[in-house]
């Protein structure tokens, strides 16, 4: 018999669990933001299902967190159709990639998350997939291999990537639509941080919803964090009810600061400015500095922190402006005074 703490423990990731998925907008009119992206779409949508047809191979670029996911999996909805999940560090084989493109049904979709992250053998099993609904299996070796061509139904990739550039040519040649998400602004994400909280039947008042909306990096991913976490406070410390000073007090406790900085992105600046003078500095050095991935940095921390204004990206490396001296209390130093030539 299952132990008392089990069943509760087990109902509560039930709840969570439940909760999760119906955070995620199913319909296209029912995503918040991305107004251009979703207009786009809609088009791309209506036409494919008026002929009858698949839609376009479709790839997502930008920022984590904006949503790129959500709307594969919107497009799948629209569409009346299957998702296939995977990633680029998931398909490791040609015979990988050739296993789930075998089993695809007609018009249905394949999400591929980090496509940029796929292997140059398995990106060429999948040019003729994607452009002539076609899988070439070579049989046998030495001189008695052959080739044989297998038709595949026609299917949609919808691709992901937080790294464009490092997407080859010739693979993103292939999409008809390519579309780049970007930060939402903070009406947006009061609605989305609105919308999370009424279906998680949180007791929050307008200023608690405003407070976690502009400490969320104009990011929906990290808004359904943050709240998820000032509920876990206020059901604990306040009676479950959350006001400004619950949802203040409580991201603090997070050390998230009212522009929705980090302990981990405050830690990036404060190298620049401390340990290298404010820049240039190059990635690698930051990262070796602080003991981090490169890819984290440039991913997680930089876009944000350049969107604020808080870092240059110049050729000789990162450079922290005089805004990120002032967040974080510190004398931004003077401007070298230009020498005079001698006379």
């Amino acid at each position: 018999m299952a132990d008392p703490a089990d069943r509760v423990l087990n109902a509560q990731r039930a709840r969570n669990d439940a909760t999760d998925l119906t955070l995620r907008p199913r319909r296209l009119d029912e995503m918040i933001g991305q107004d251009r992206v979703k207009a786009n779409l809609a088009i791309l949508i209506e036409a494919a299902r008026a002929r009858g047809e698949a839609l376009e191979h479709v790839l997502f670029y930008g920022p984590p967190g904006l949503g790129k996911t959500t709307l594969a999996h919107i497009l799948a909805g629209e569409m009346e159709v299957a998702i296939r999940v995977t990633s680029g560090p998931a398909i490791e084989r040609p015979g990988d990639l050739a296993a789930i493109l075998t089993n695809l049904r007609p018009h249905d979709i394949l999400f591929i998350d980090e496509i940029h992250r796929l292997g140059r053998a398995v990106e060429e099993i999948l040019y003729p997939a994607m452009e002539d609904y076609a899988l070439d299996i070579i049989i046998g070796k030495g001189p008695s291999a052959r080739s044989l061509r297998l038709r595949l139904p026609r299917f949609t990739v919808v691709g992901a990537t937080t790294r464009l550039a490092l997407m080859t040519a010739p693979l993103r040649a292939r999409f008809g639509a390519v579309h780049r998400l970007d930060f939402y602004d903070e009406a947006a994400m009061e609605a989305i941080v609105r919308r999370a909280a009424t279906l998680m039947k949180m007791d929050i008042d307008a200023d608690g919803l405003v407070e976690i909306a502009c400490r969320a990096r104009g990011t929906p991913r990290v808004a359904l964090r943050l709240l998820r976490r000032v509920r876990d406070f206020a059901e604990v410390r306040a009676g479950g009810k959350v006001s400004r000073a619950v949802a203040t007090e409580a991201l603090e406790l997070l050390d998230v600061d009212d522009l929705g900085l980090d302990e981990f992105d405050r830690r990036v600046l404060r190298t620049v400015i401390e340990k290298f003078d404010g820049g240039p500095v190059g990635l690698q050095t930051i990262a070796a500095a602080i003991n981090e991935e490169p890819d984290t940095i440039m991913d997680v921390v930089e876009p944000y922190l350049i969107q604020l204004g808080f870092i240059d990206r110049t050729p000789q490396g990162r450079v922290a402006t005089p805004r990120a001296y002032r967040h974080l209390g510190l004398a931004a130093p003077e401007a070298p005074q230009p020498r005079l030539p001698e006379i």
